[in-house]
């Protein structure tokens, strides 16, 4: 019996195993807002840098729980960046989208002058020091 590749057999099984909850939860839910879209993005990033050297190694369950990997995580961004999107629409805008929303619907040269204020705090006053 070969200890090593019992080990990395087992793990790899464990590995994913742990992985499937979240995945399972992302497609029942469509709510990914918990999920970083920068931490998911550059995960992505690694993988396939990292395939570079899993792949130059001997076929194993490293093989296999890499792929797994690279299939979850490519799935993750792919959802990531579905859902966003329609679980914003359903949520409605954020505070801050409905202020500059407003604006928005004000003349261009209103929207501006509201637009520094609101940002800036600024009212208008003069302010001696």
């Amino acid at each position: 019996m070969n200890i090593p590749l019992l080990a990395g057999t087992v793990s790899t099984v464990l590995f994913a195993a742990s992985m499937l909850p979240m995945l399972a939860k992302a497609v029942r839910t469509k709510d990914l807002a918990s999920y970083s879209l920068g931490n998911i993005a550059l995960t992505n990033v690694a993988n396939a840098v990292h395939s570079l050297y899993v792949f130059d190694l001997p076929a194993g369950p490293v093989w296999l729980l890499h792929s797994f990997y690279v299939v979850a995580s490519a799935l993750m961004l792919a959802w990531c960046l579905r859902y966003r999107k329609s679980t914003r629409e359903a949520k409605g805008t954020g505070r801050w989208n409905r202020k500059i929303a407003k604006l928005w619907k004000r003349s261009s040269w209103e929207a501006g002058s509201q637009g520094l204020r609101w940002a800036t705090g600024w009212r208008g006053q003069a302010t001696t020091s």
